[in-house]
């Protein structure tokens, strides 16, 4: 329990806030992704462009508000580490999602250029974060110009996938390709699209008091264990950041919404390297970028690799691979425990 006096968490207490928080964005995602994959037909965006942007924005809020809240509290490396950290554990979740597919390889069935070129942008933000913290240190009024880049790049990437309408690359449709067909027969048929939007705000919202919550646990597990902040922010932080965008996936493929499964995956992803532009806002110290040490940007770098990865795998498209998965699903499986493992010991 709290001790009142010092403010210290016990332990125990640290755990159970780690373990409700990642209880409440797991049926925070299931629920989201129901109402996303309507939302979706409904808006016309399709599963690609609203799950990217709109379903990402949610189920990253809980993230955004942990590097906030870090950042803010002058803890640098759990911020960055958290951003990153959700990208890894939540680049994973297509090696999970792919496990639950009974059809073909989820990256063959899930062909999409939009989910292609978000994945492009996602290396690029990635880029651009790794060459602000290892560049000249310089900030205007306290933020570090590239989190200005960042935003900039996102919002001109997001405006040229949306124009994309006929894209001069298209994935060729085989007979286990999964097209993403408006699905009016769903439960939300008869539901006026103004409550669905109330109640994917309200949910929204139960998502960024859960990582209010992680984000004061995680600090007090670095006071009180001694583990690394980079450790901490990058694997405790990350996994539950990454919680929404996971349950979201596997419960988009269940649905049969496989498009909306990877969209929900990079577009998050995506949104997550914004909250380095965010947490750098919040950090009034300096830069946030340059306040990272090797641990972060370490997995920064795996964060890449694994990117790297998911993008072959959406190019390649193998349809069968080993038991469920196809080779991008073993090697991102792969490349996170080695790195979980570097930053442990």
């Amino acid at each position: 329990m709290l001790d009142q006096v010092s403010g210290q968490w016990s332990v125990g207490w640290i755990v159970t806030v780690f373990v409700l928080a990642g209880a409440a964005t797991v049926v925070c995602g299931v629920r989201l992704t129901a109402l996303g994959d309507t939302l979706a037909d409904r808006t016309g965006w399709g599963e690609a462009l609203f799950g990217t942007v709109f379903f990402g924005l949610a189920t990253s809020l809980s993230g955004i508000v942990m590097t906030a809240v870090s950042a803010a509290e002058g803890h640098p490396q759990l911020a960055y580490g958290n951003a990153v950290g959700g990208i890894a554990a939540q680049t994973l979740a297509v090696a999970l999602a792919d496990a639950v597919h009974r059809g073909a390889n989820l990256e063959h069935a899930a062909a999409s250029s939009q989910n292609l070129l978000f994945g492009c942008l996602l290396v690029a933000l990635l880029g651009i974060a790794l060459m602000a913290s290892l560049g000249p240190r310089a900030t205007v009024w306290g933020v570090h110009p590239a989190s200005a880049v960042l935003v900039a790049v996102y919002l001109g990437a997001l405006r040229l996938i949306r124009r994309d309408r006929q894209p001069l690359w298209r994935a060729v449709r085989t007979e286990d390709t999964v097209m993403d067909v408006p699905d009016h027969a769903s439960a939300f048929s008869e539901r006026r699209t103004t409550a669905m939007w109330s109640e994917f705000a309200g949910i929204a919202l139960a998502v960024v008091v859960s990582g209010w919550a992680v984000a004061q646990a995680a600090e007090q597990l670095v006071t009180t264990t001694g583990l690394r902040a980079g450790l901490v922010g990058g694997v405790f932080m990350g996994v539950v950041n990454a919680l929404p965008e996971t349950v979201a996936a596997v419960a988009a493929v269940r649905r049969g919404a496989l498009t909306l499964a990877i969209a929900a995956v990079v577009g998050g992803n995506c949104l997550d390297v914004l909250n380095l532009a965010i947490g750098d806002v919040a950090y009034r110290p300096g830069s946030l970028y340059q306040a990272a040490d090797a641990d972060e940007l370490f997995l920064t770098s795996g964060s890449l690799v694994m990117t790297s990865v998911l993008l072959a795998g959406l190019l390649v498209r193998q349809r069968r691979g080993w038991g469920r998965l196809g080779f991008e699903g073993v090697l991102l499986i792969a490349v996170y425990a080695v790195t979980v493992t570097a930053l442990a010991v």
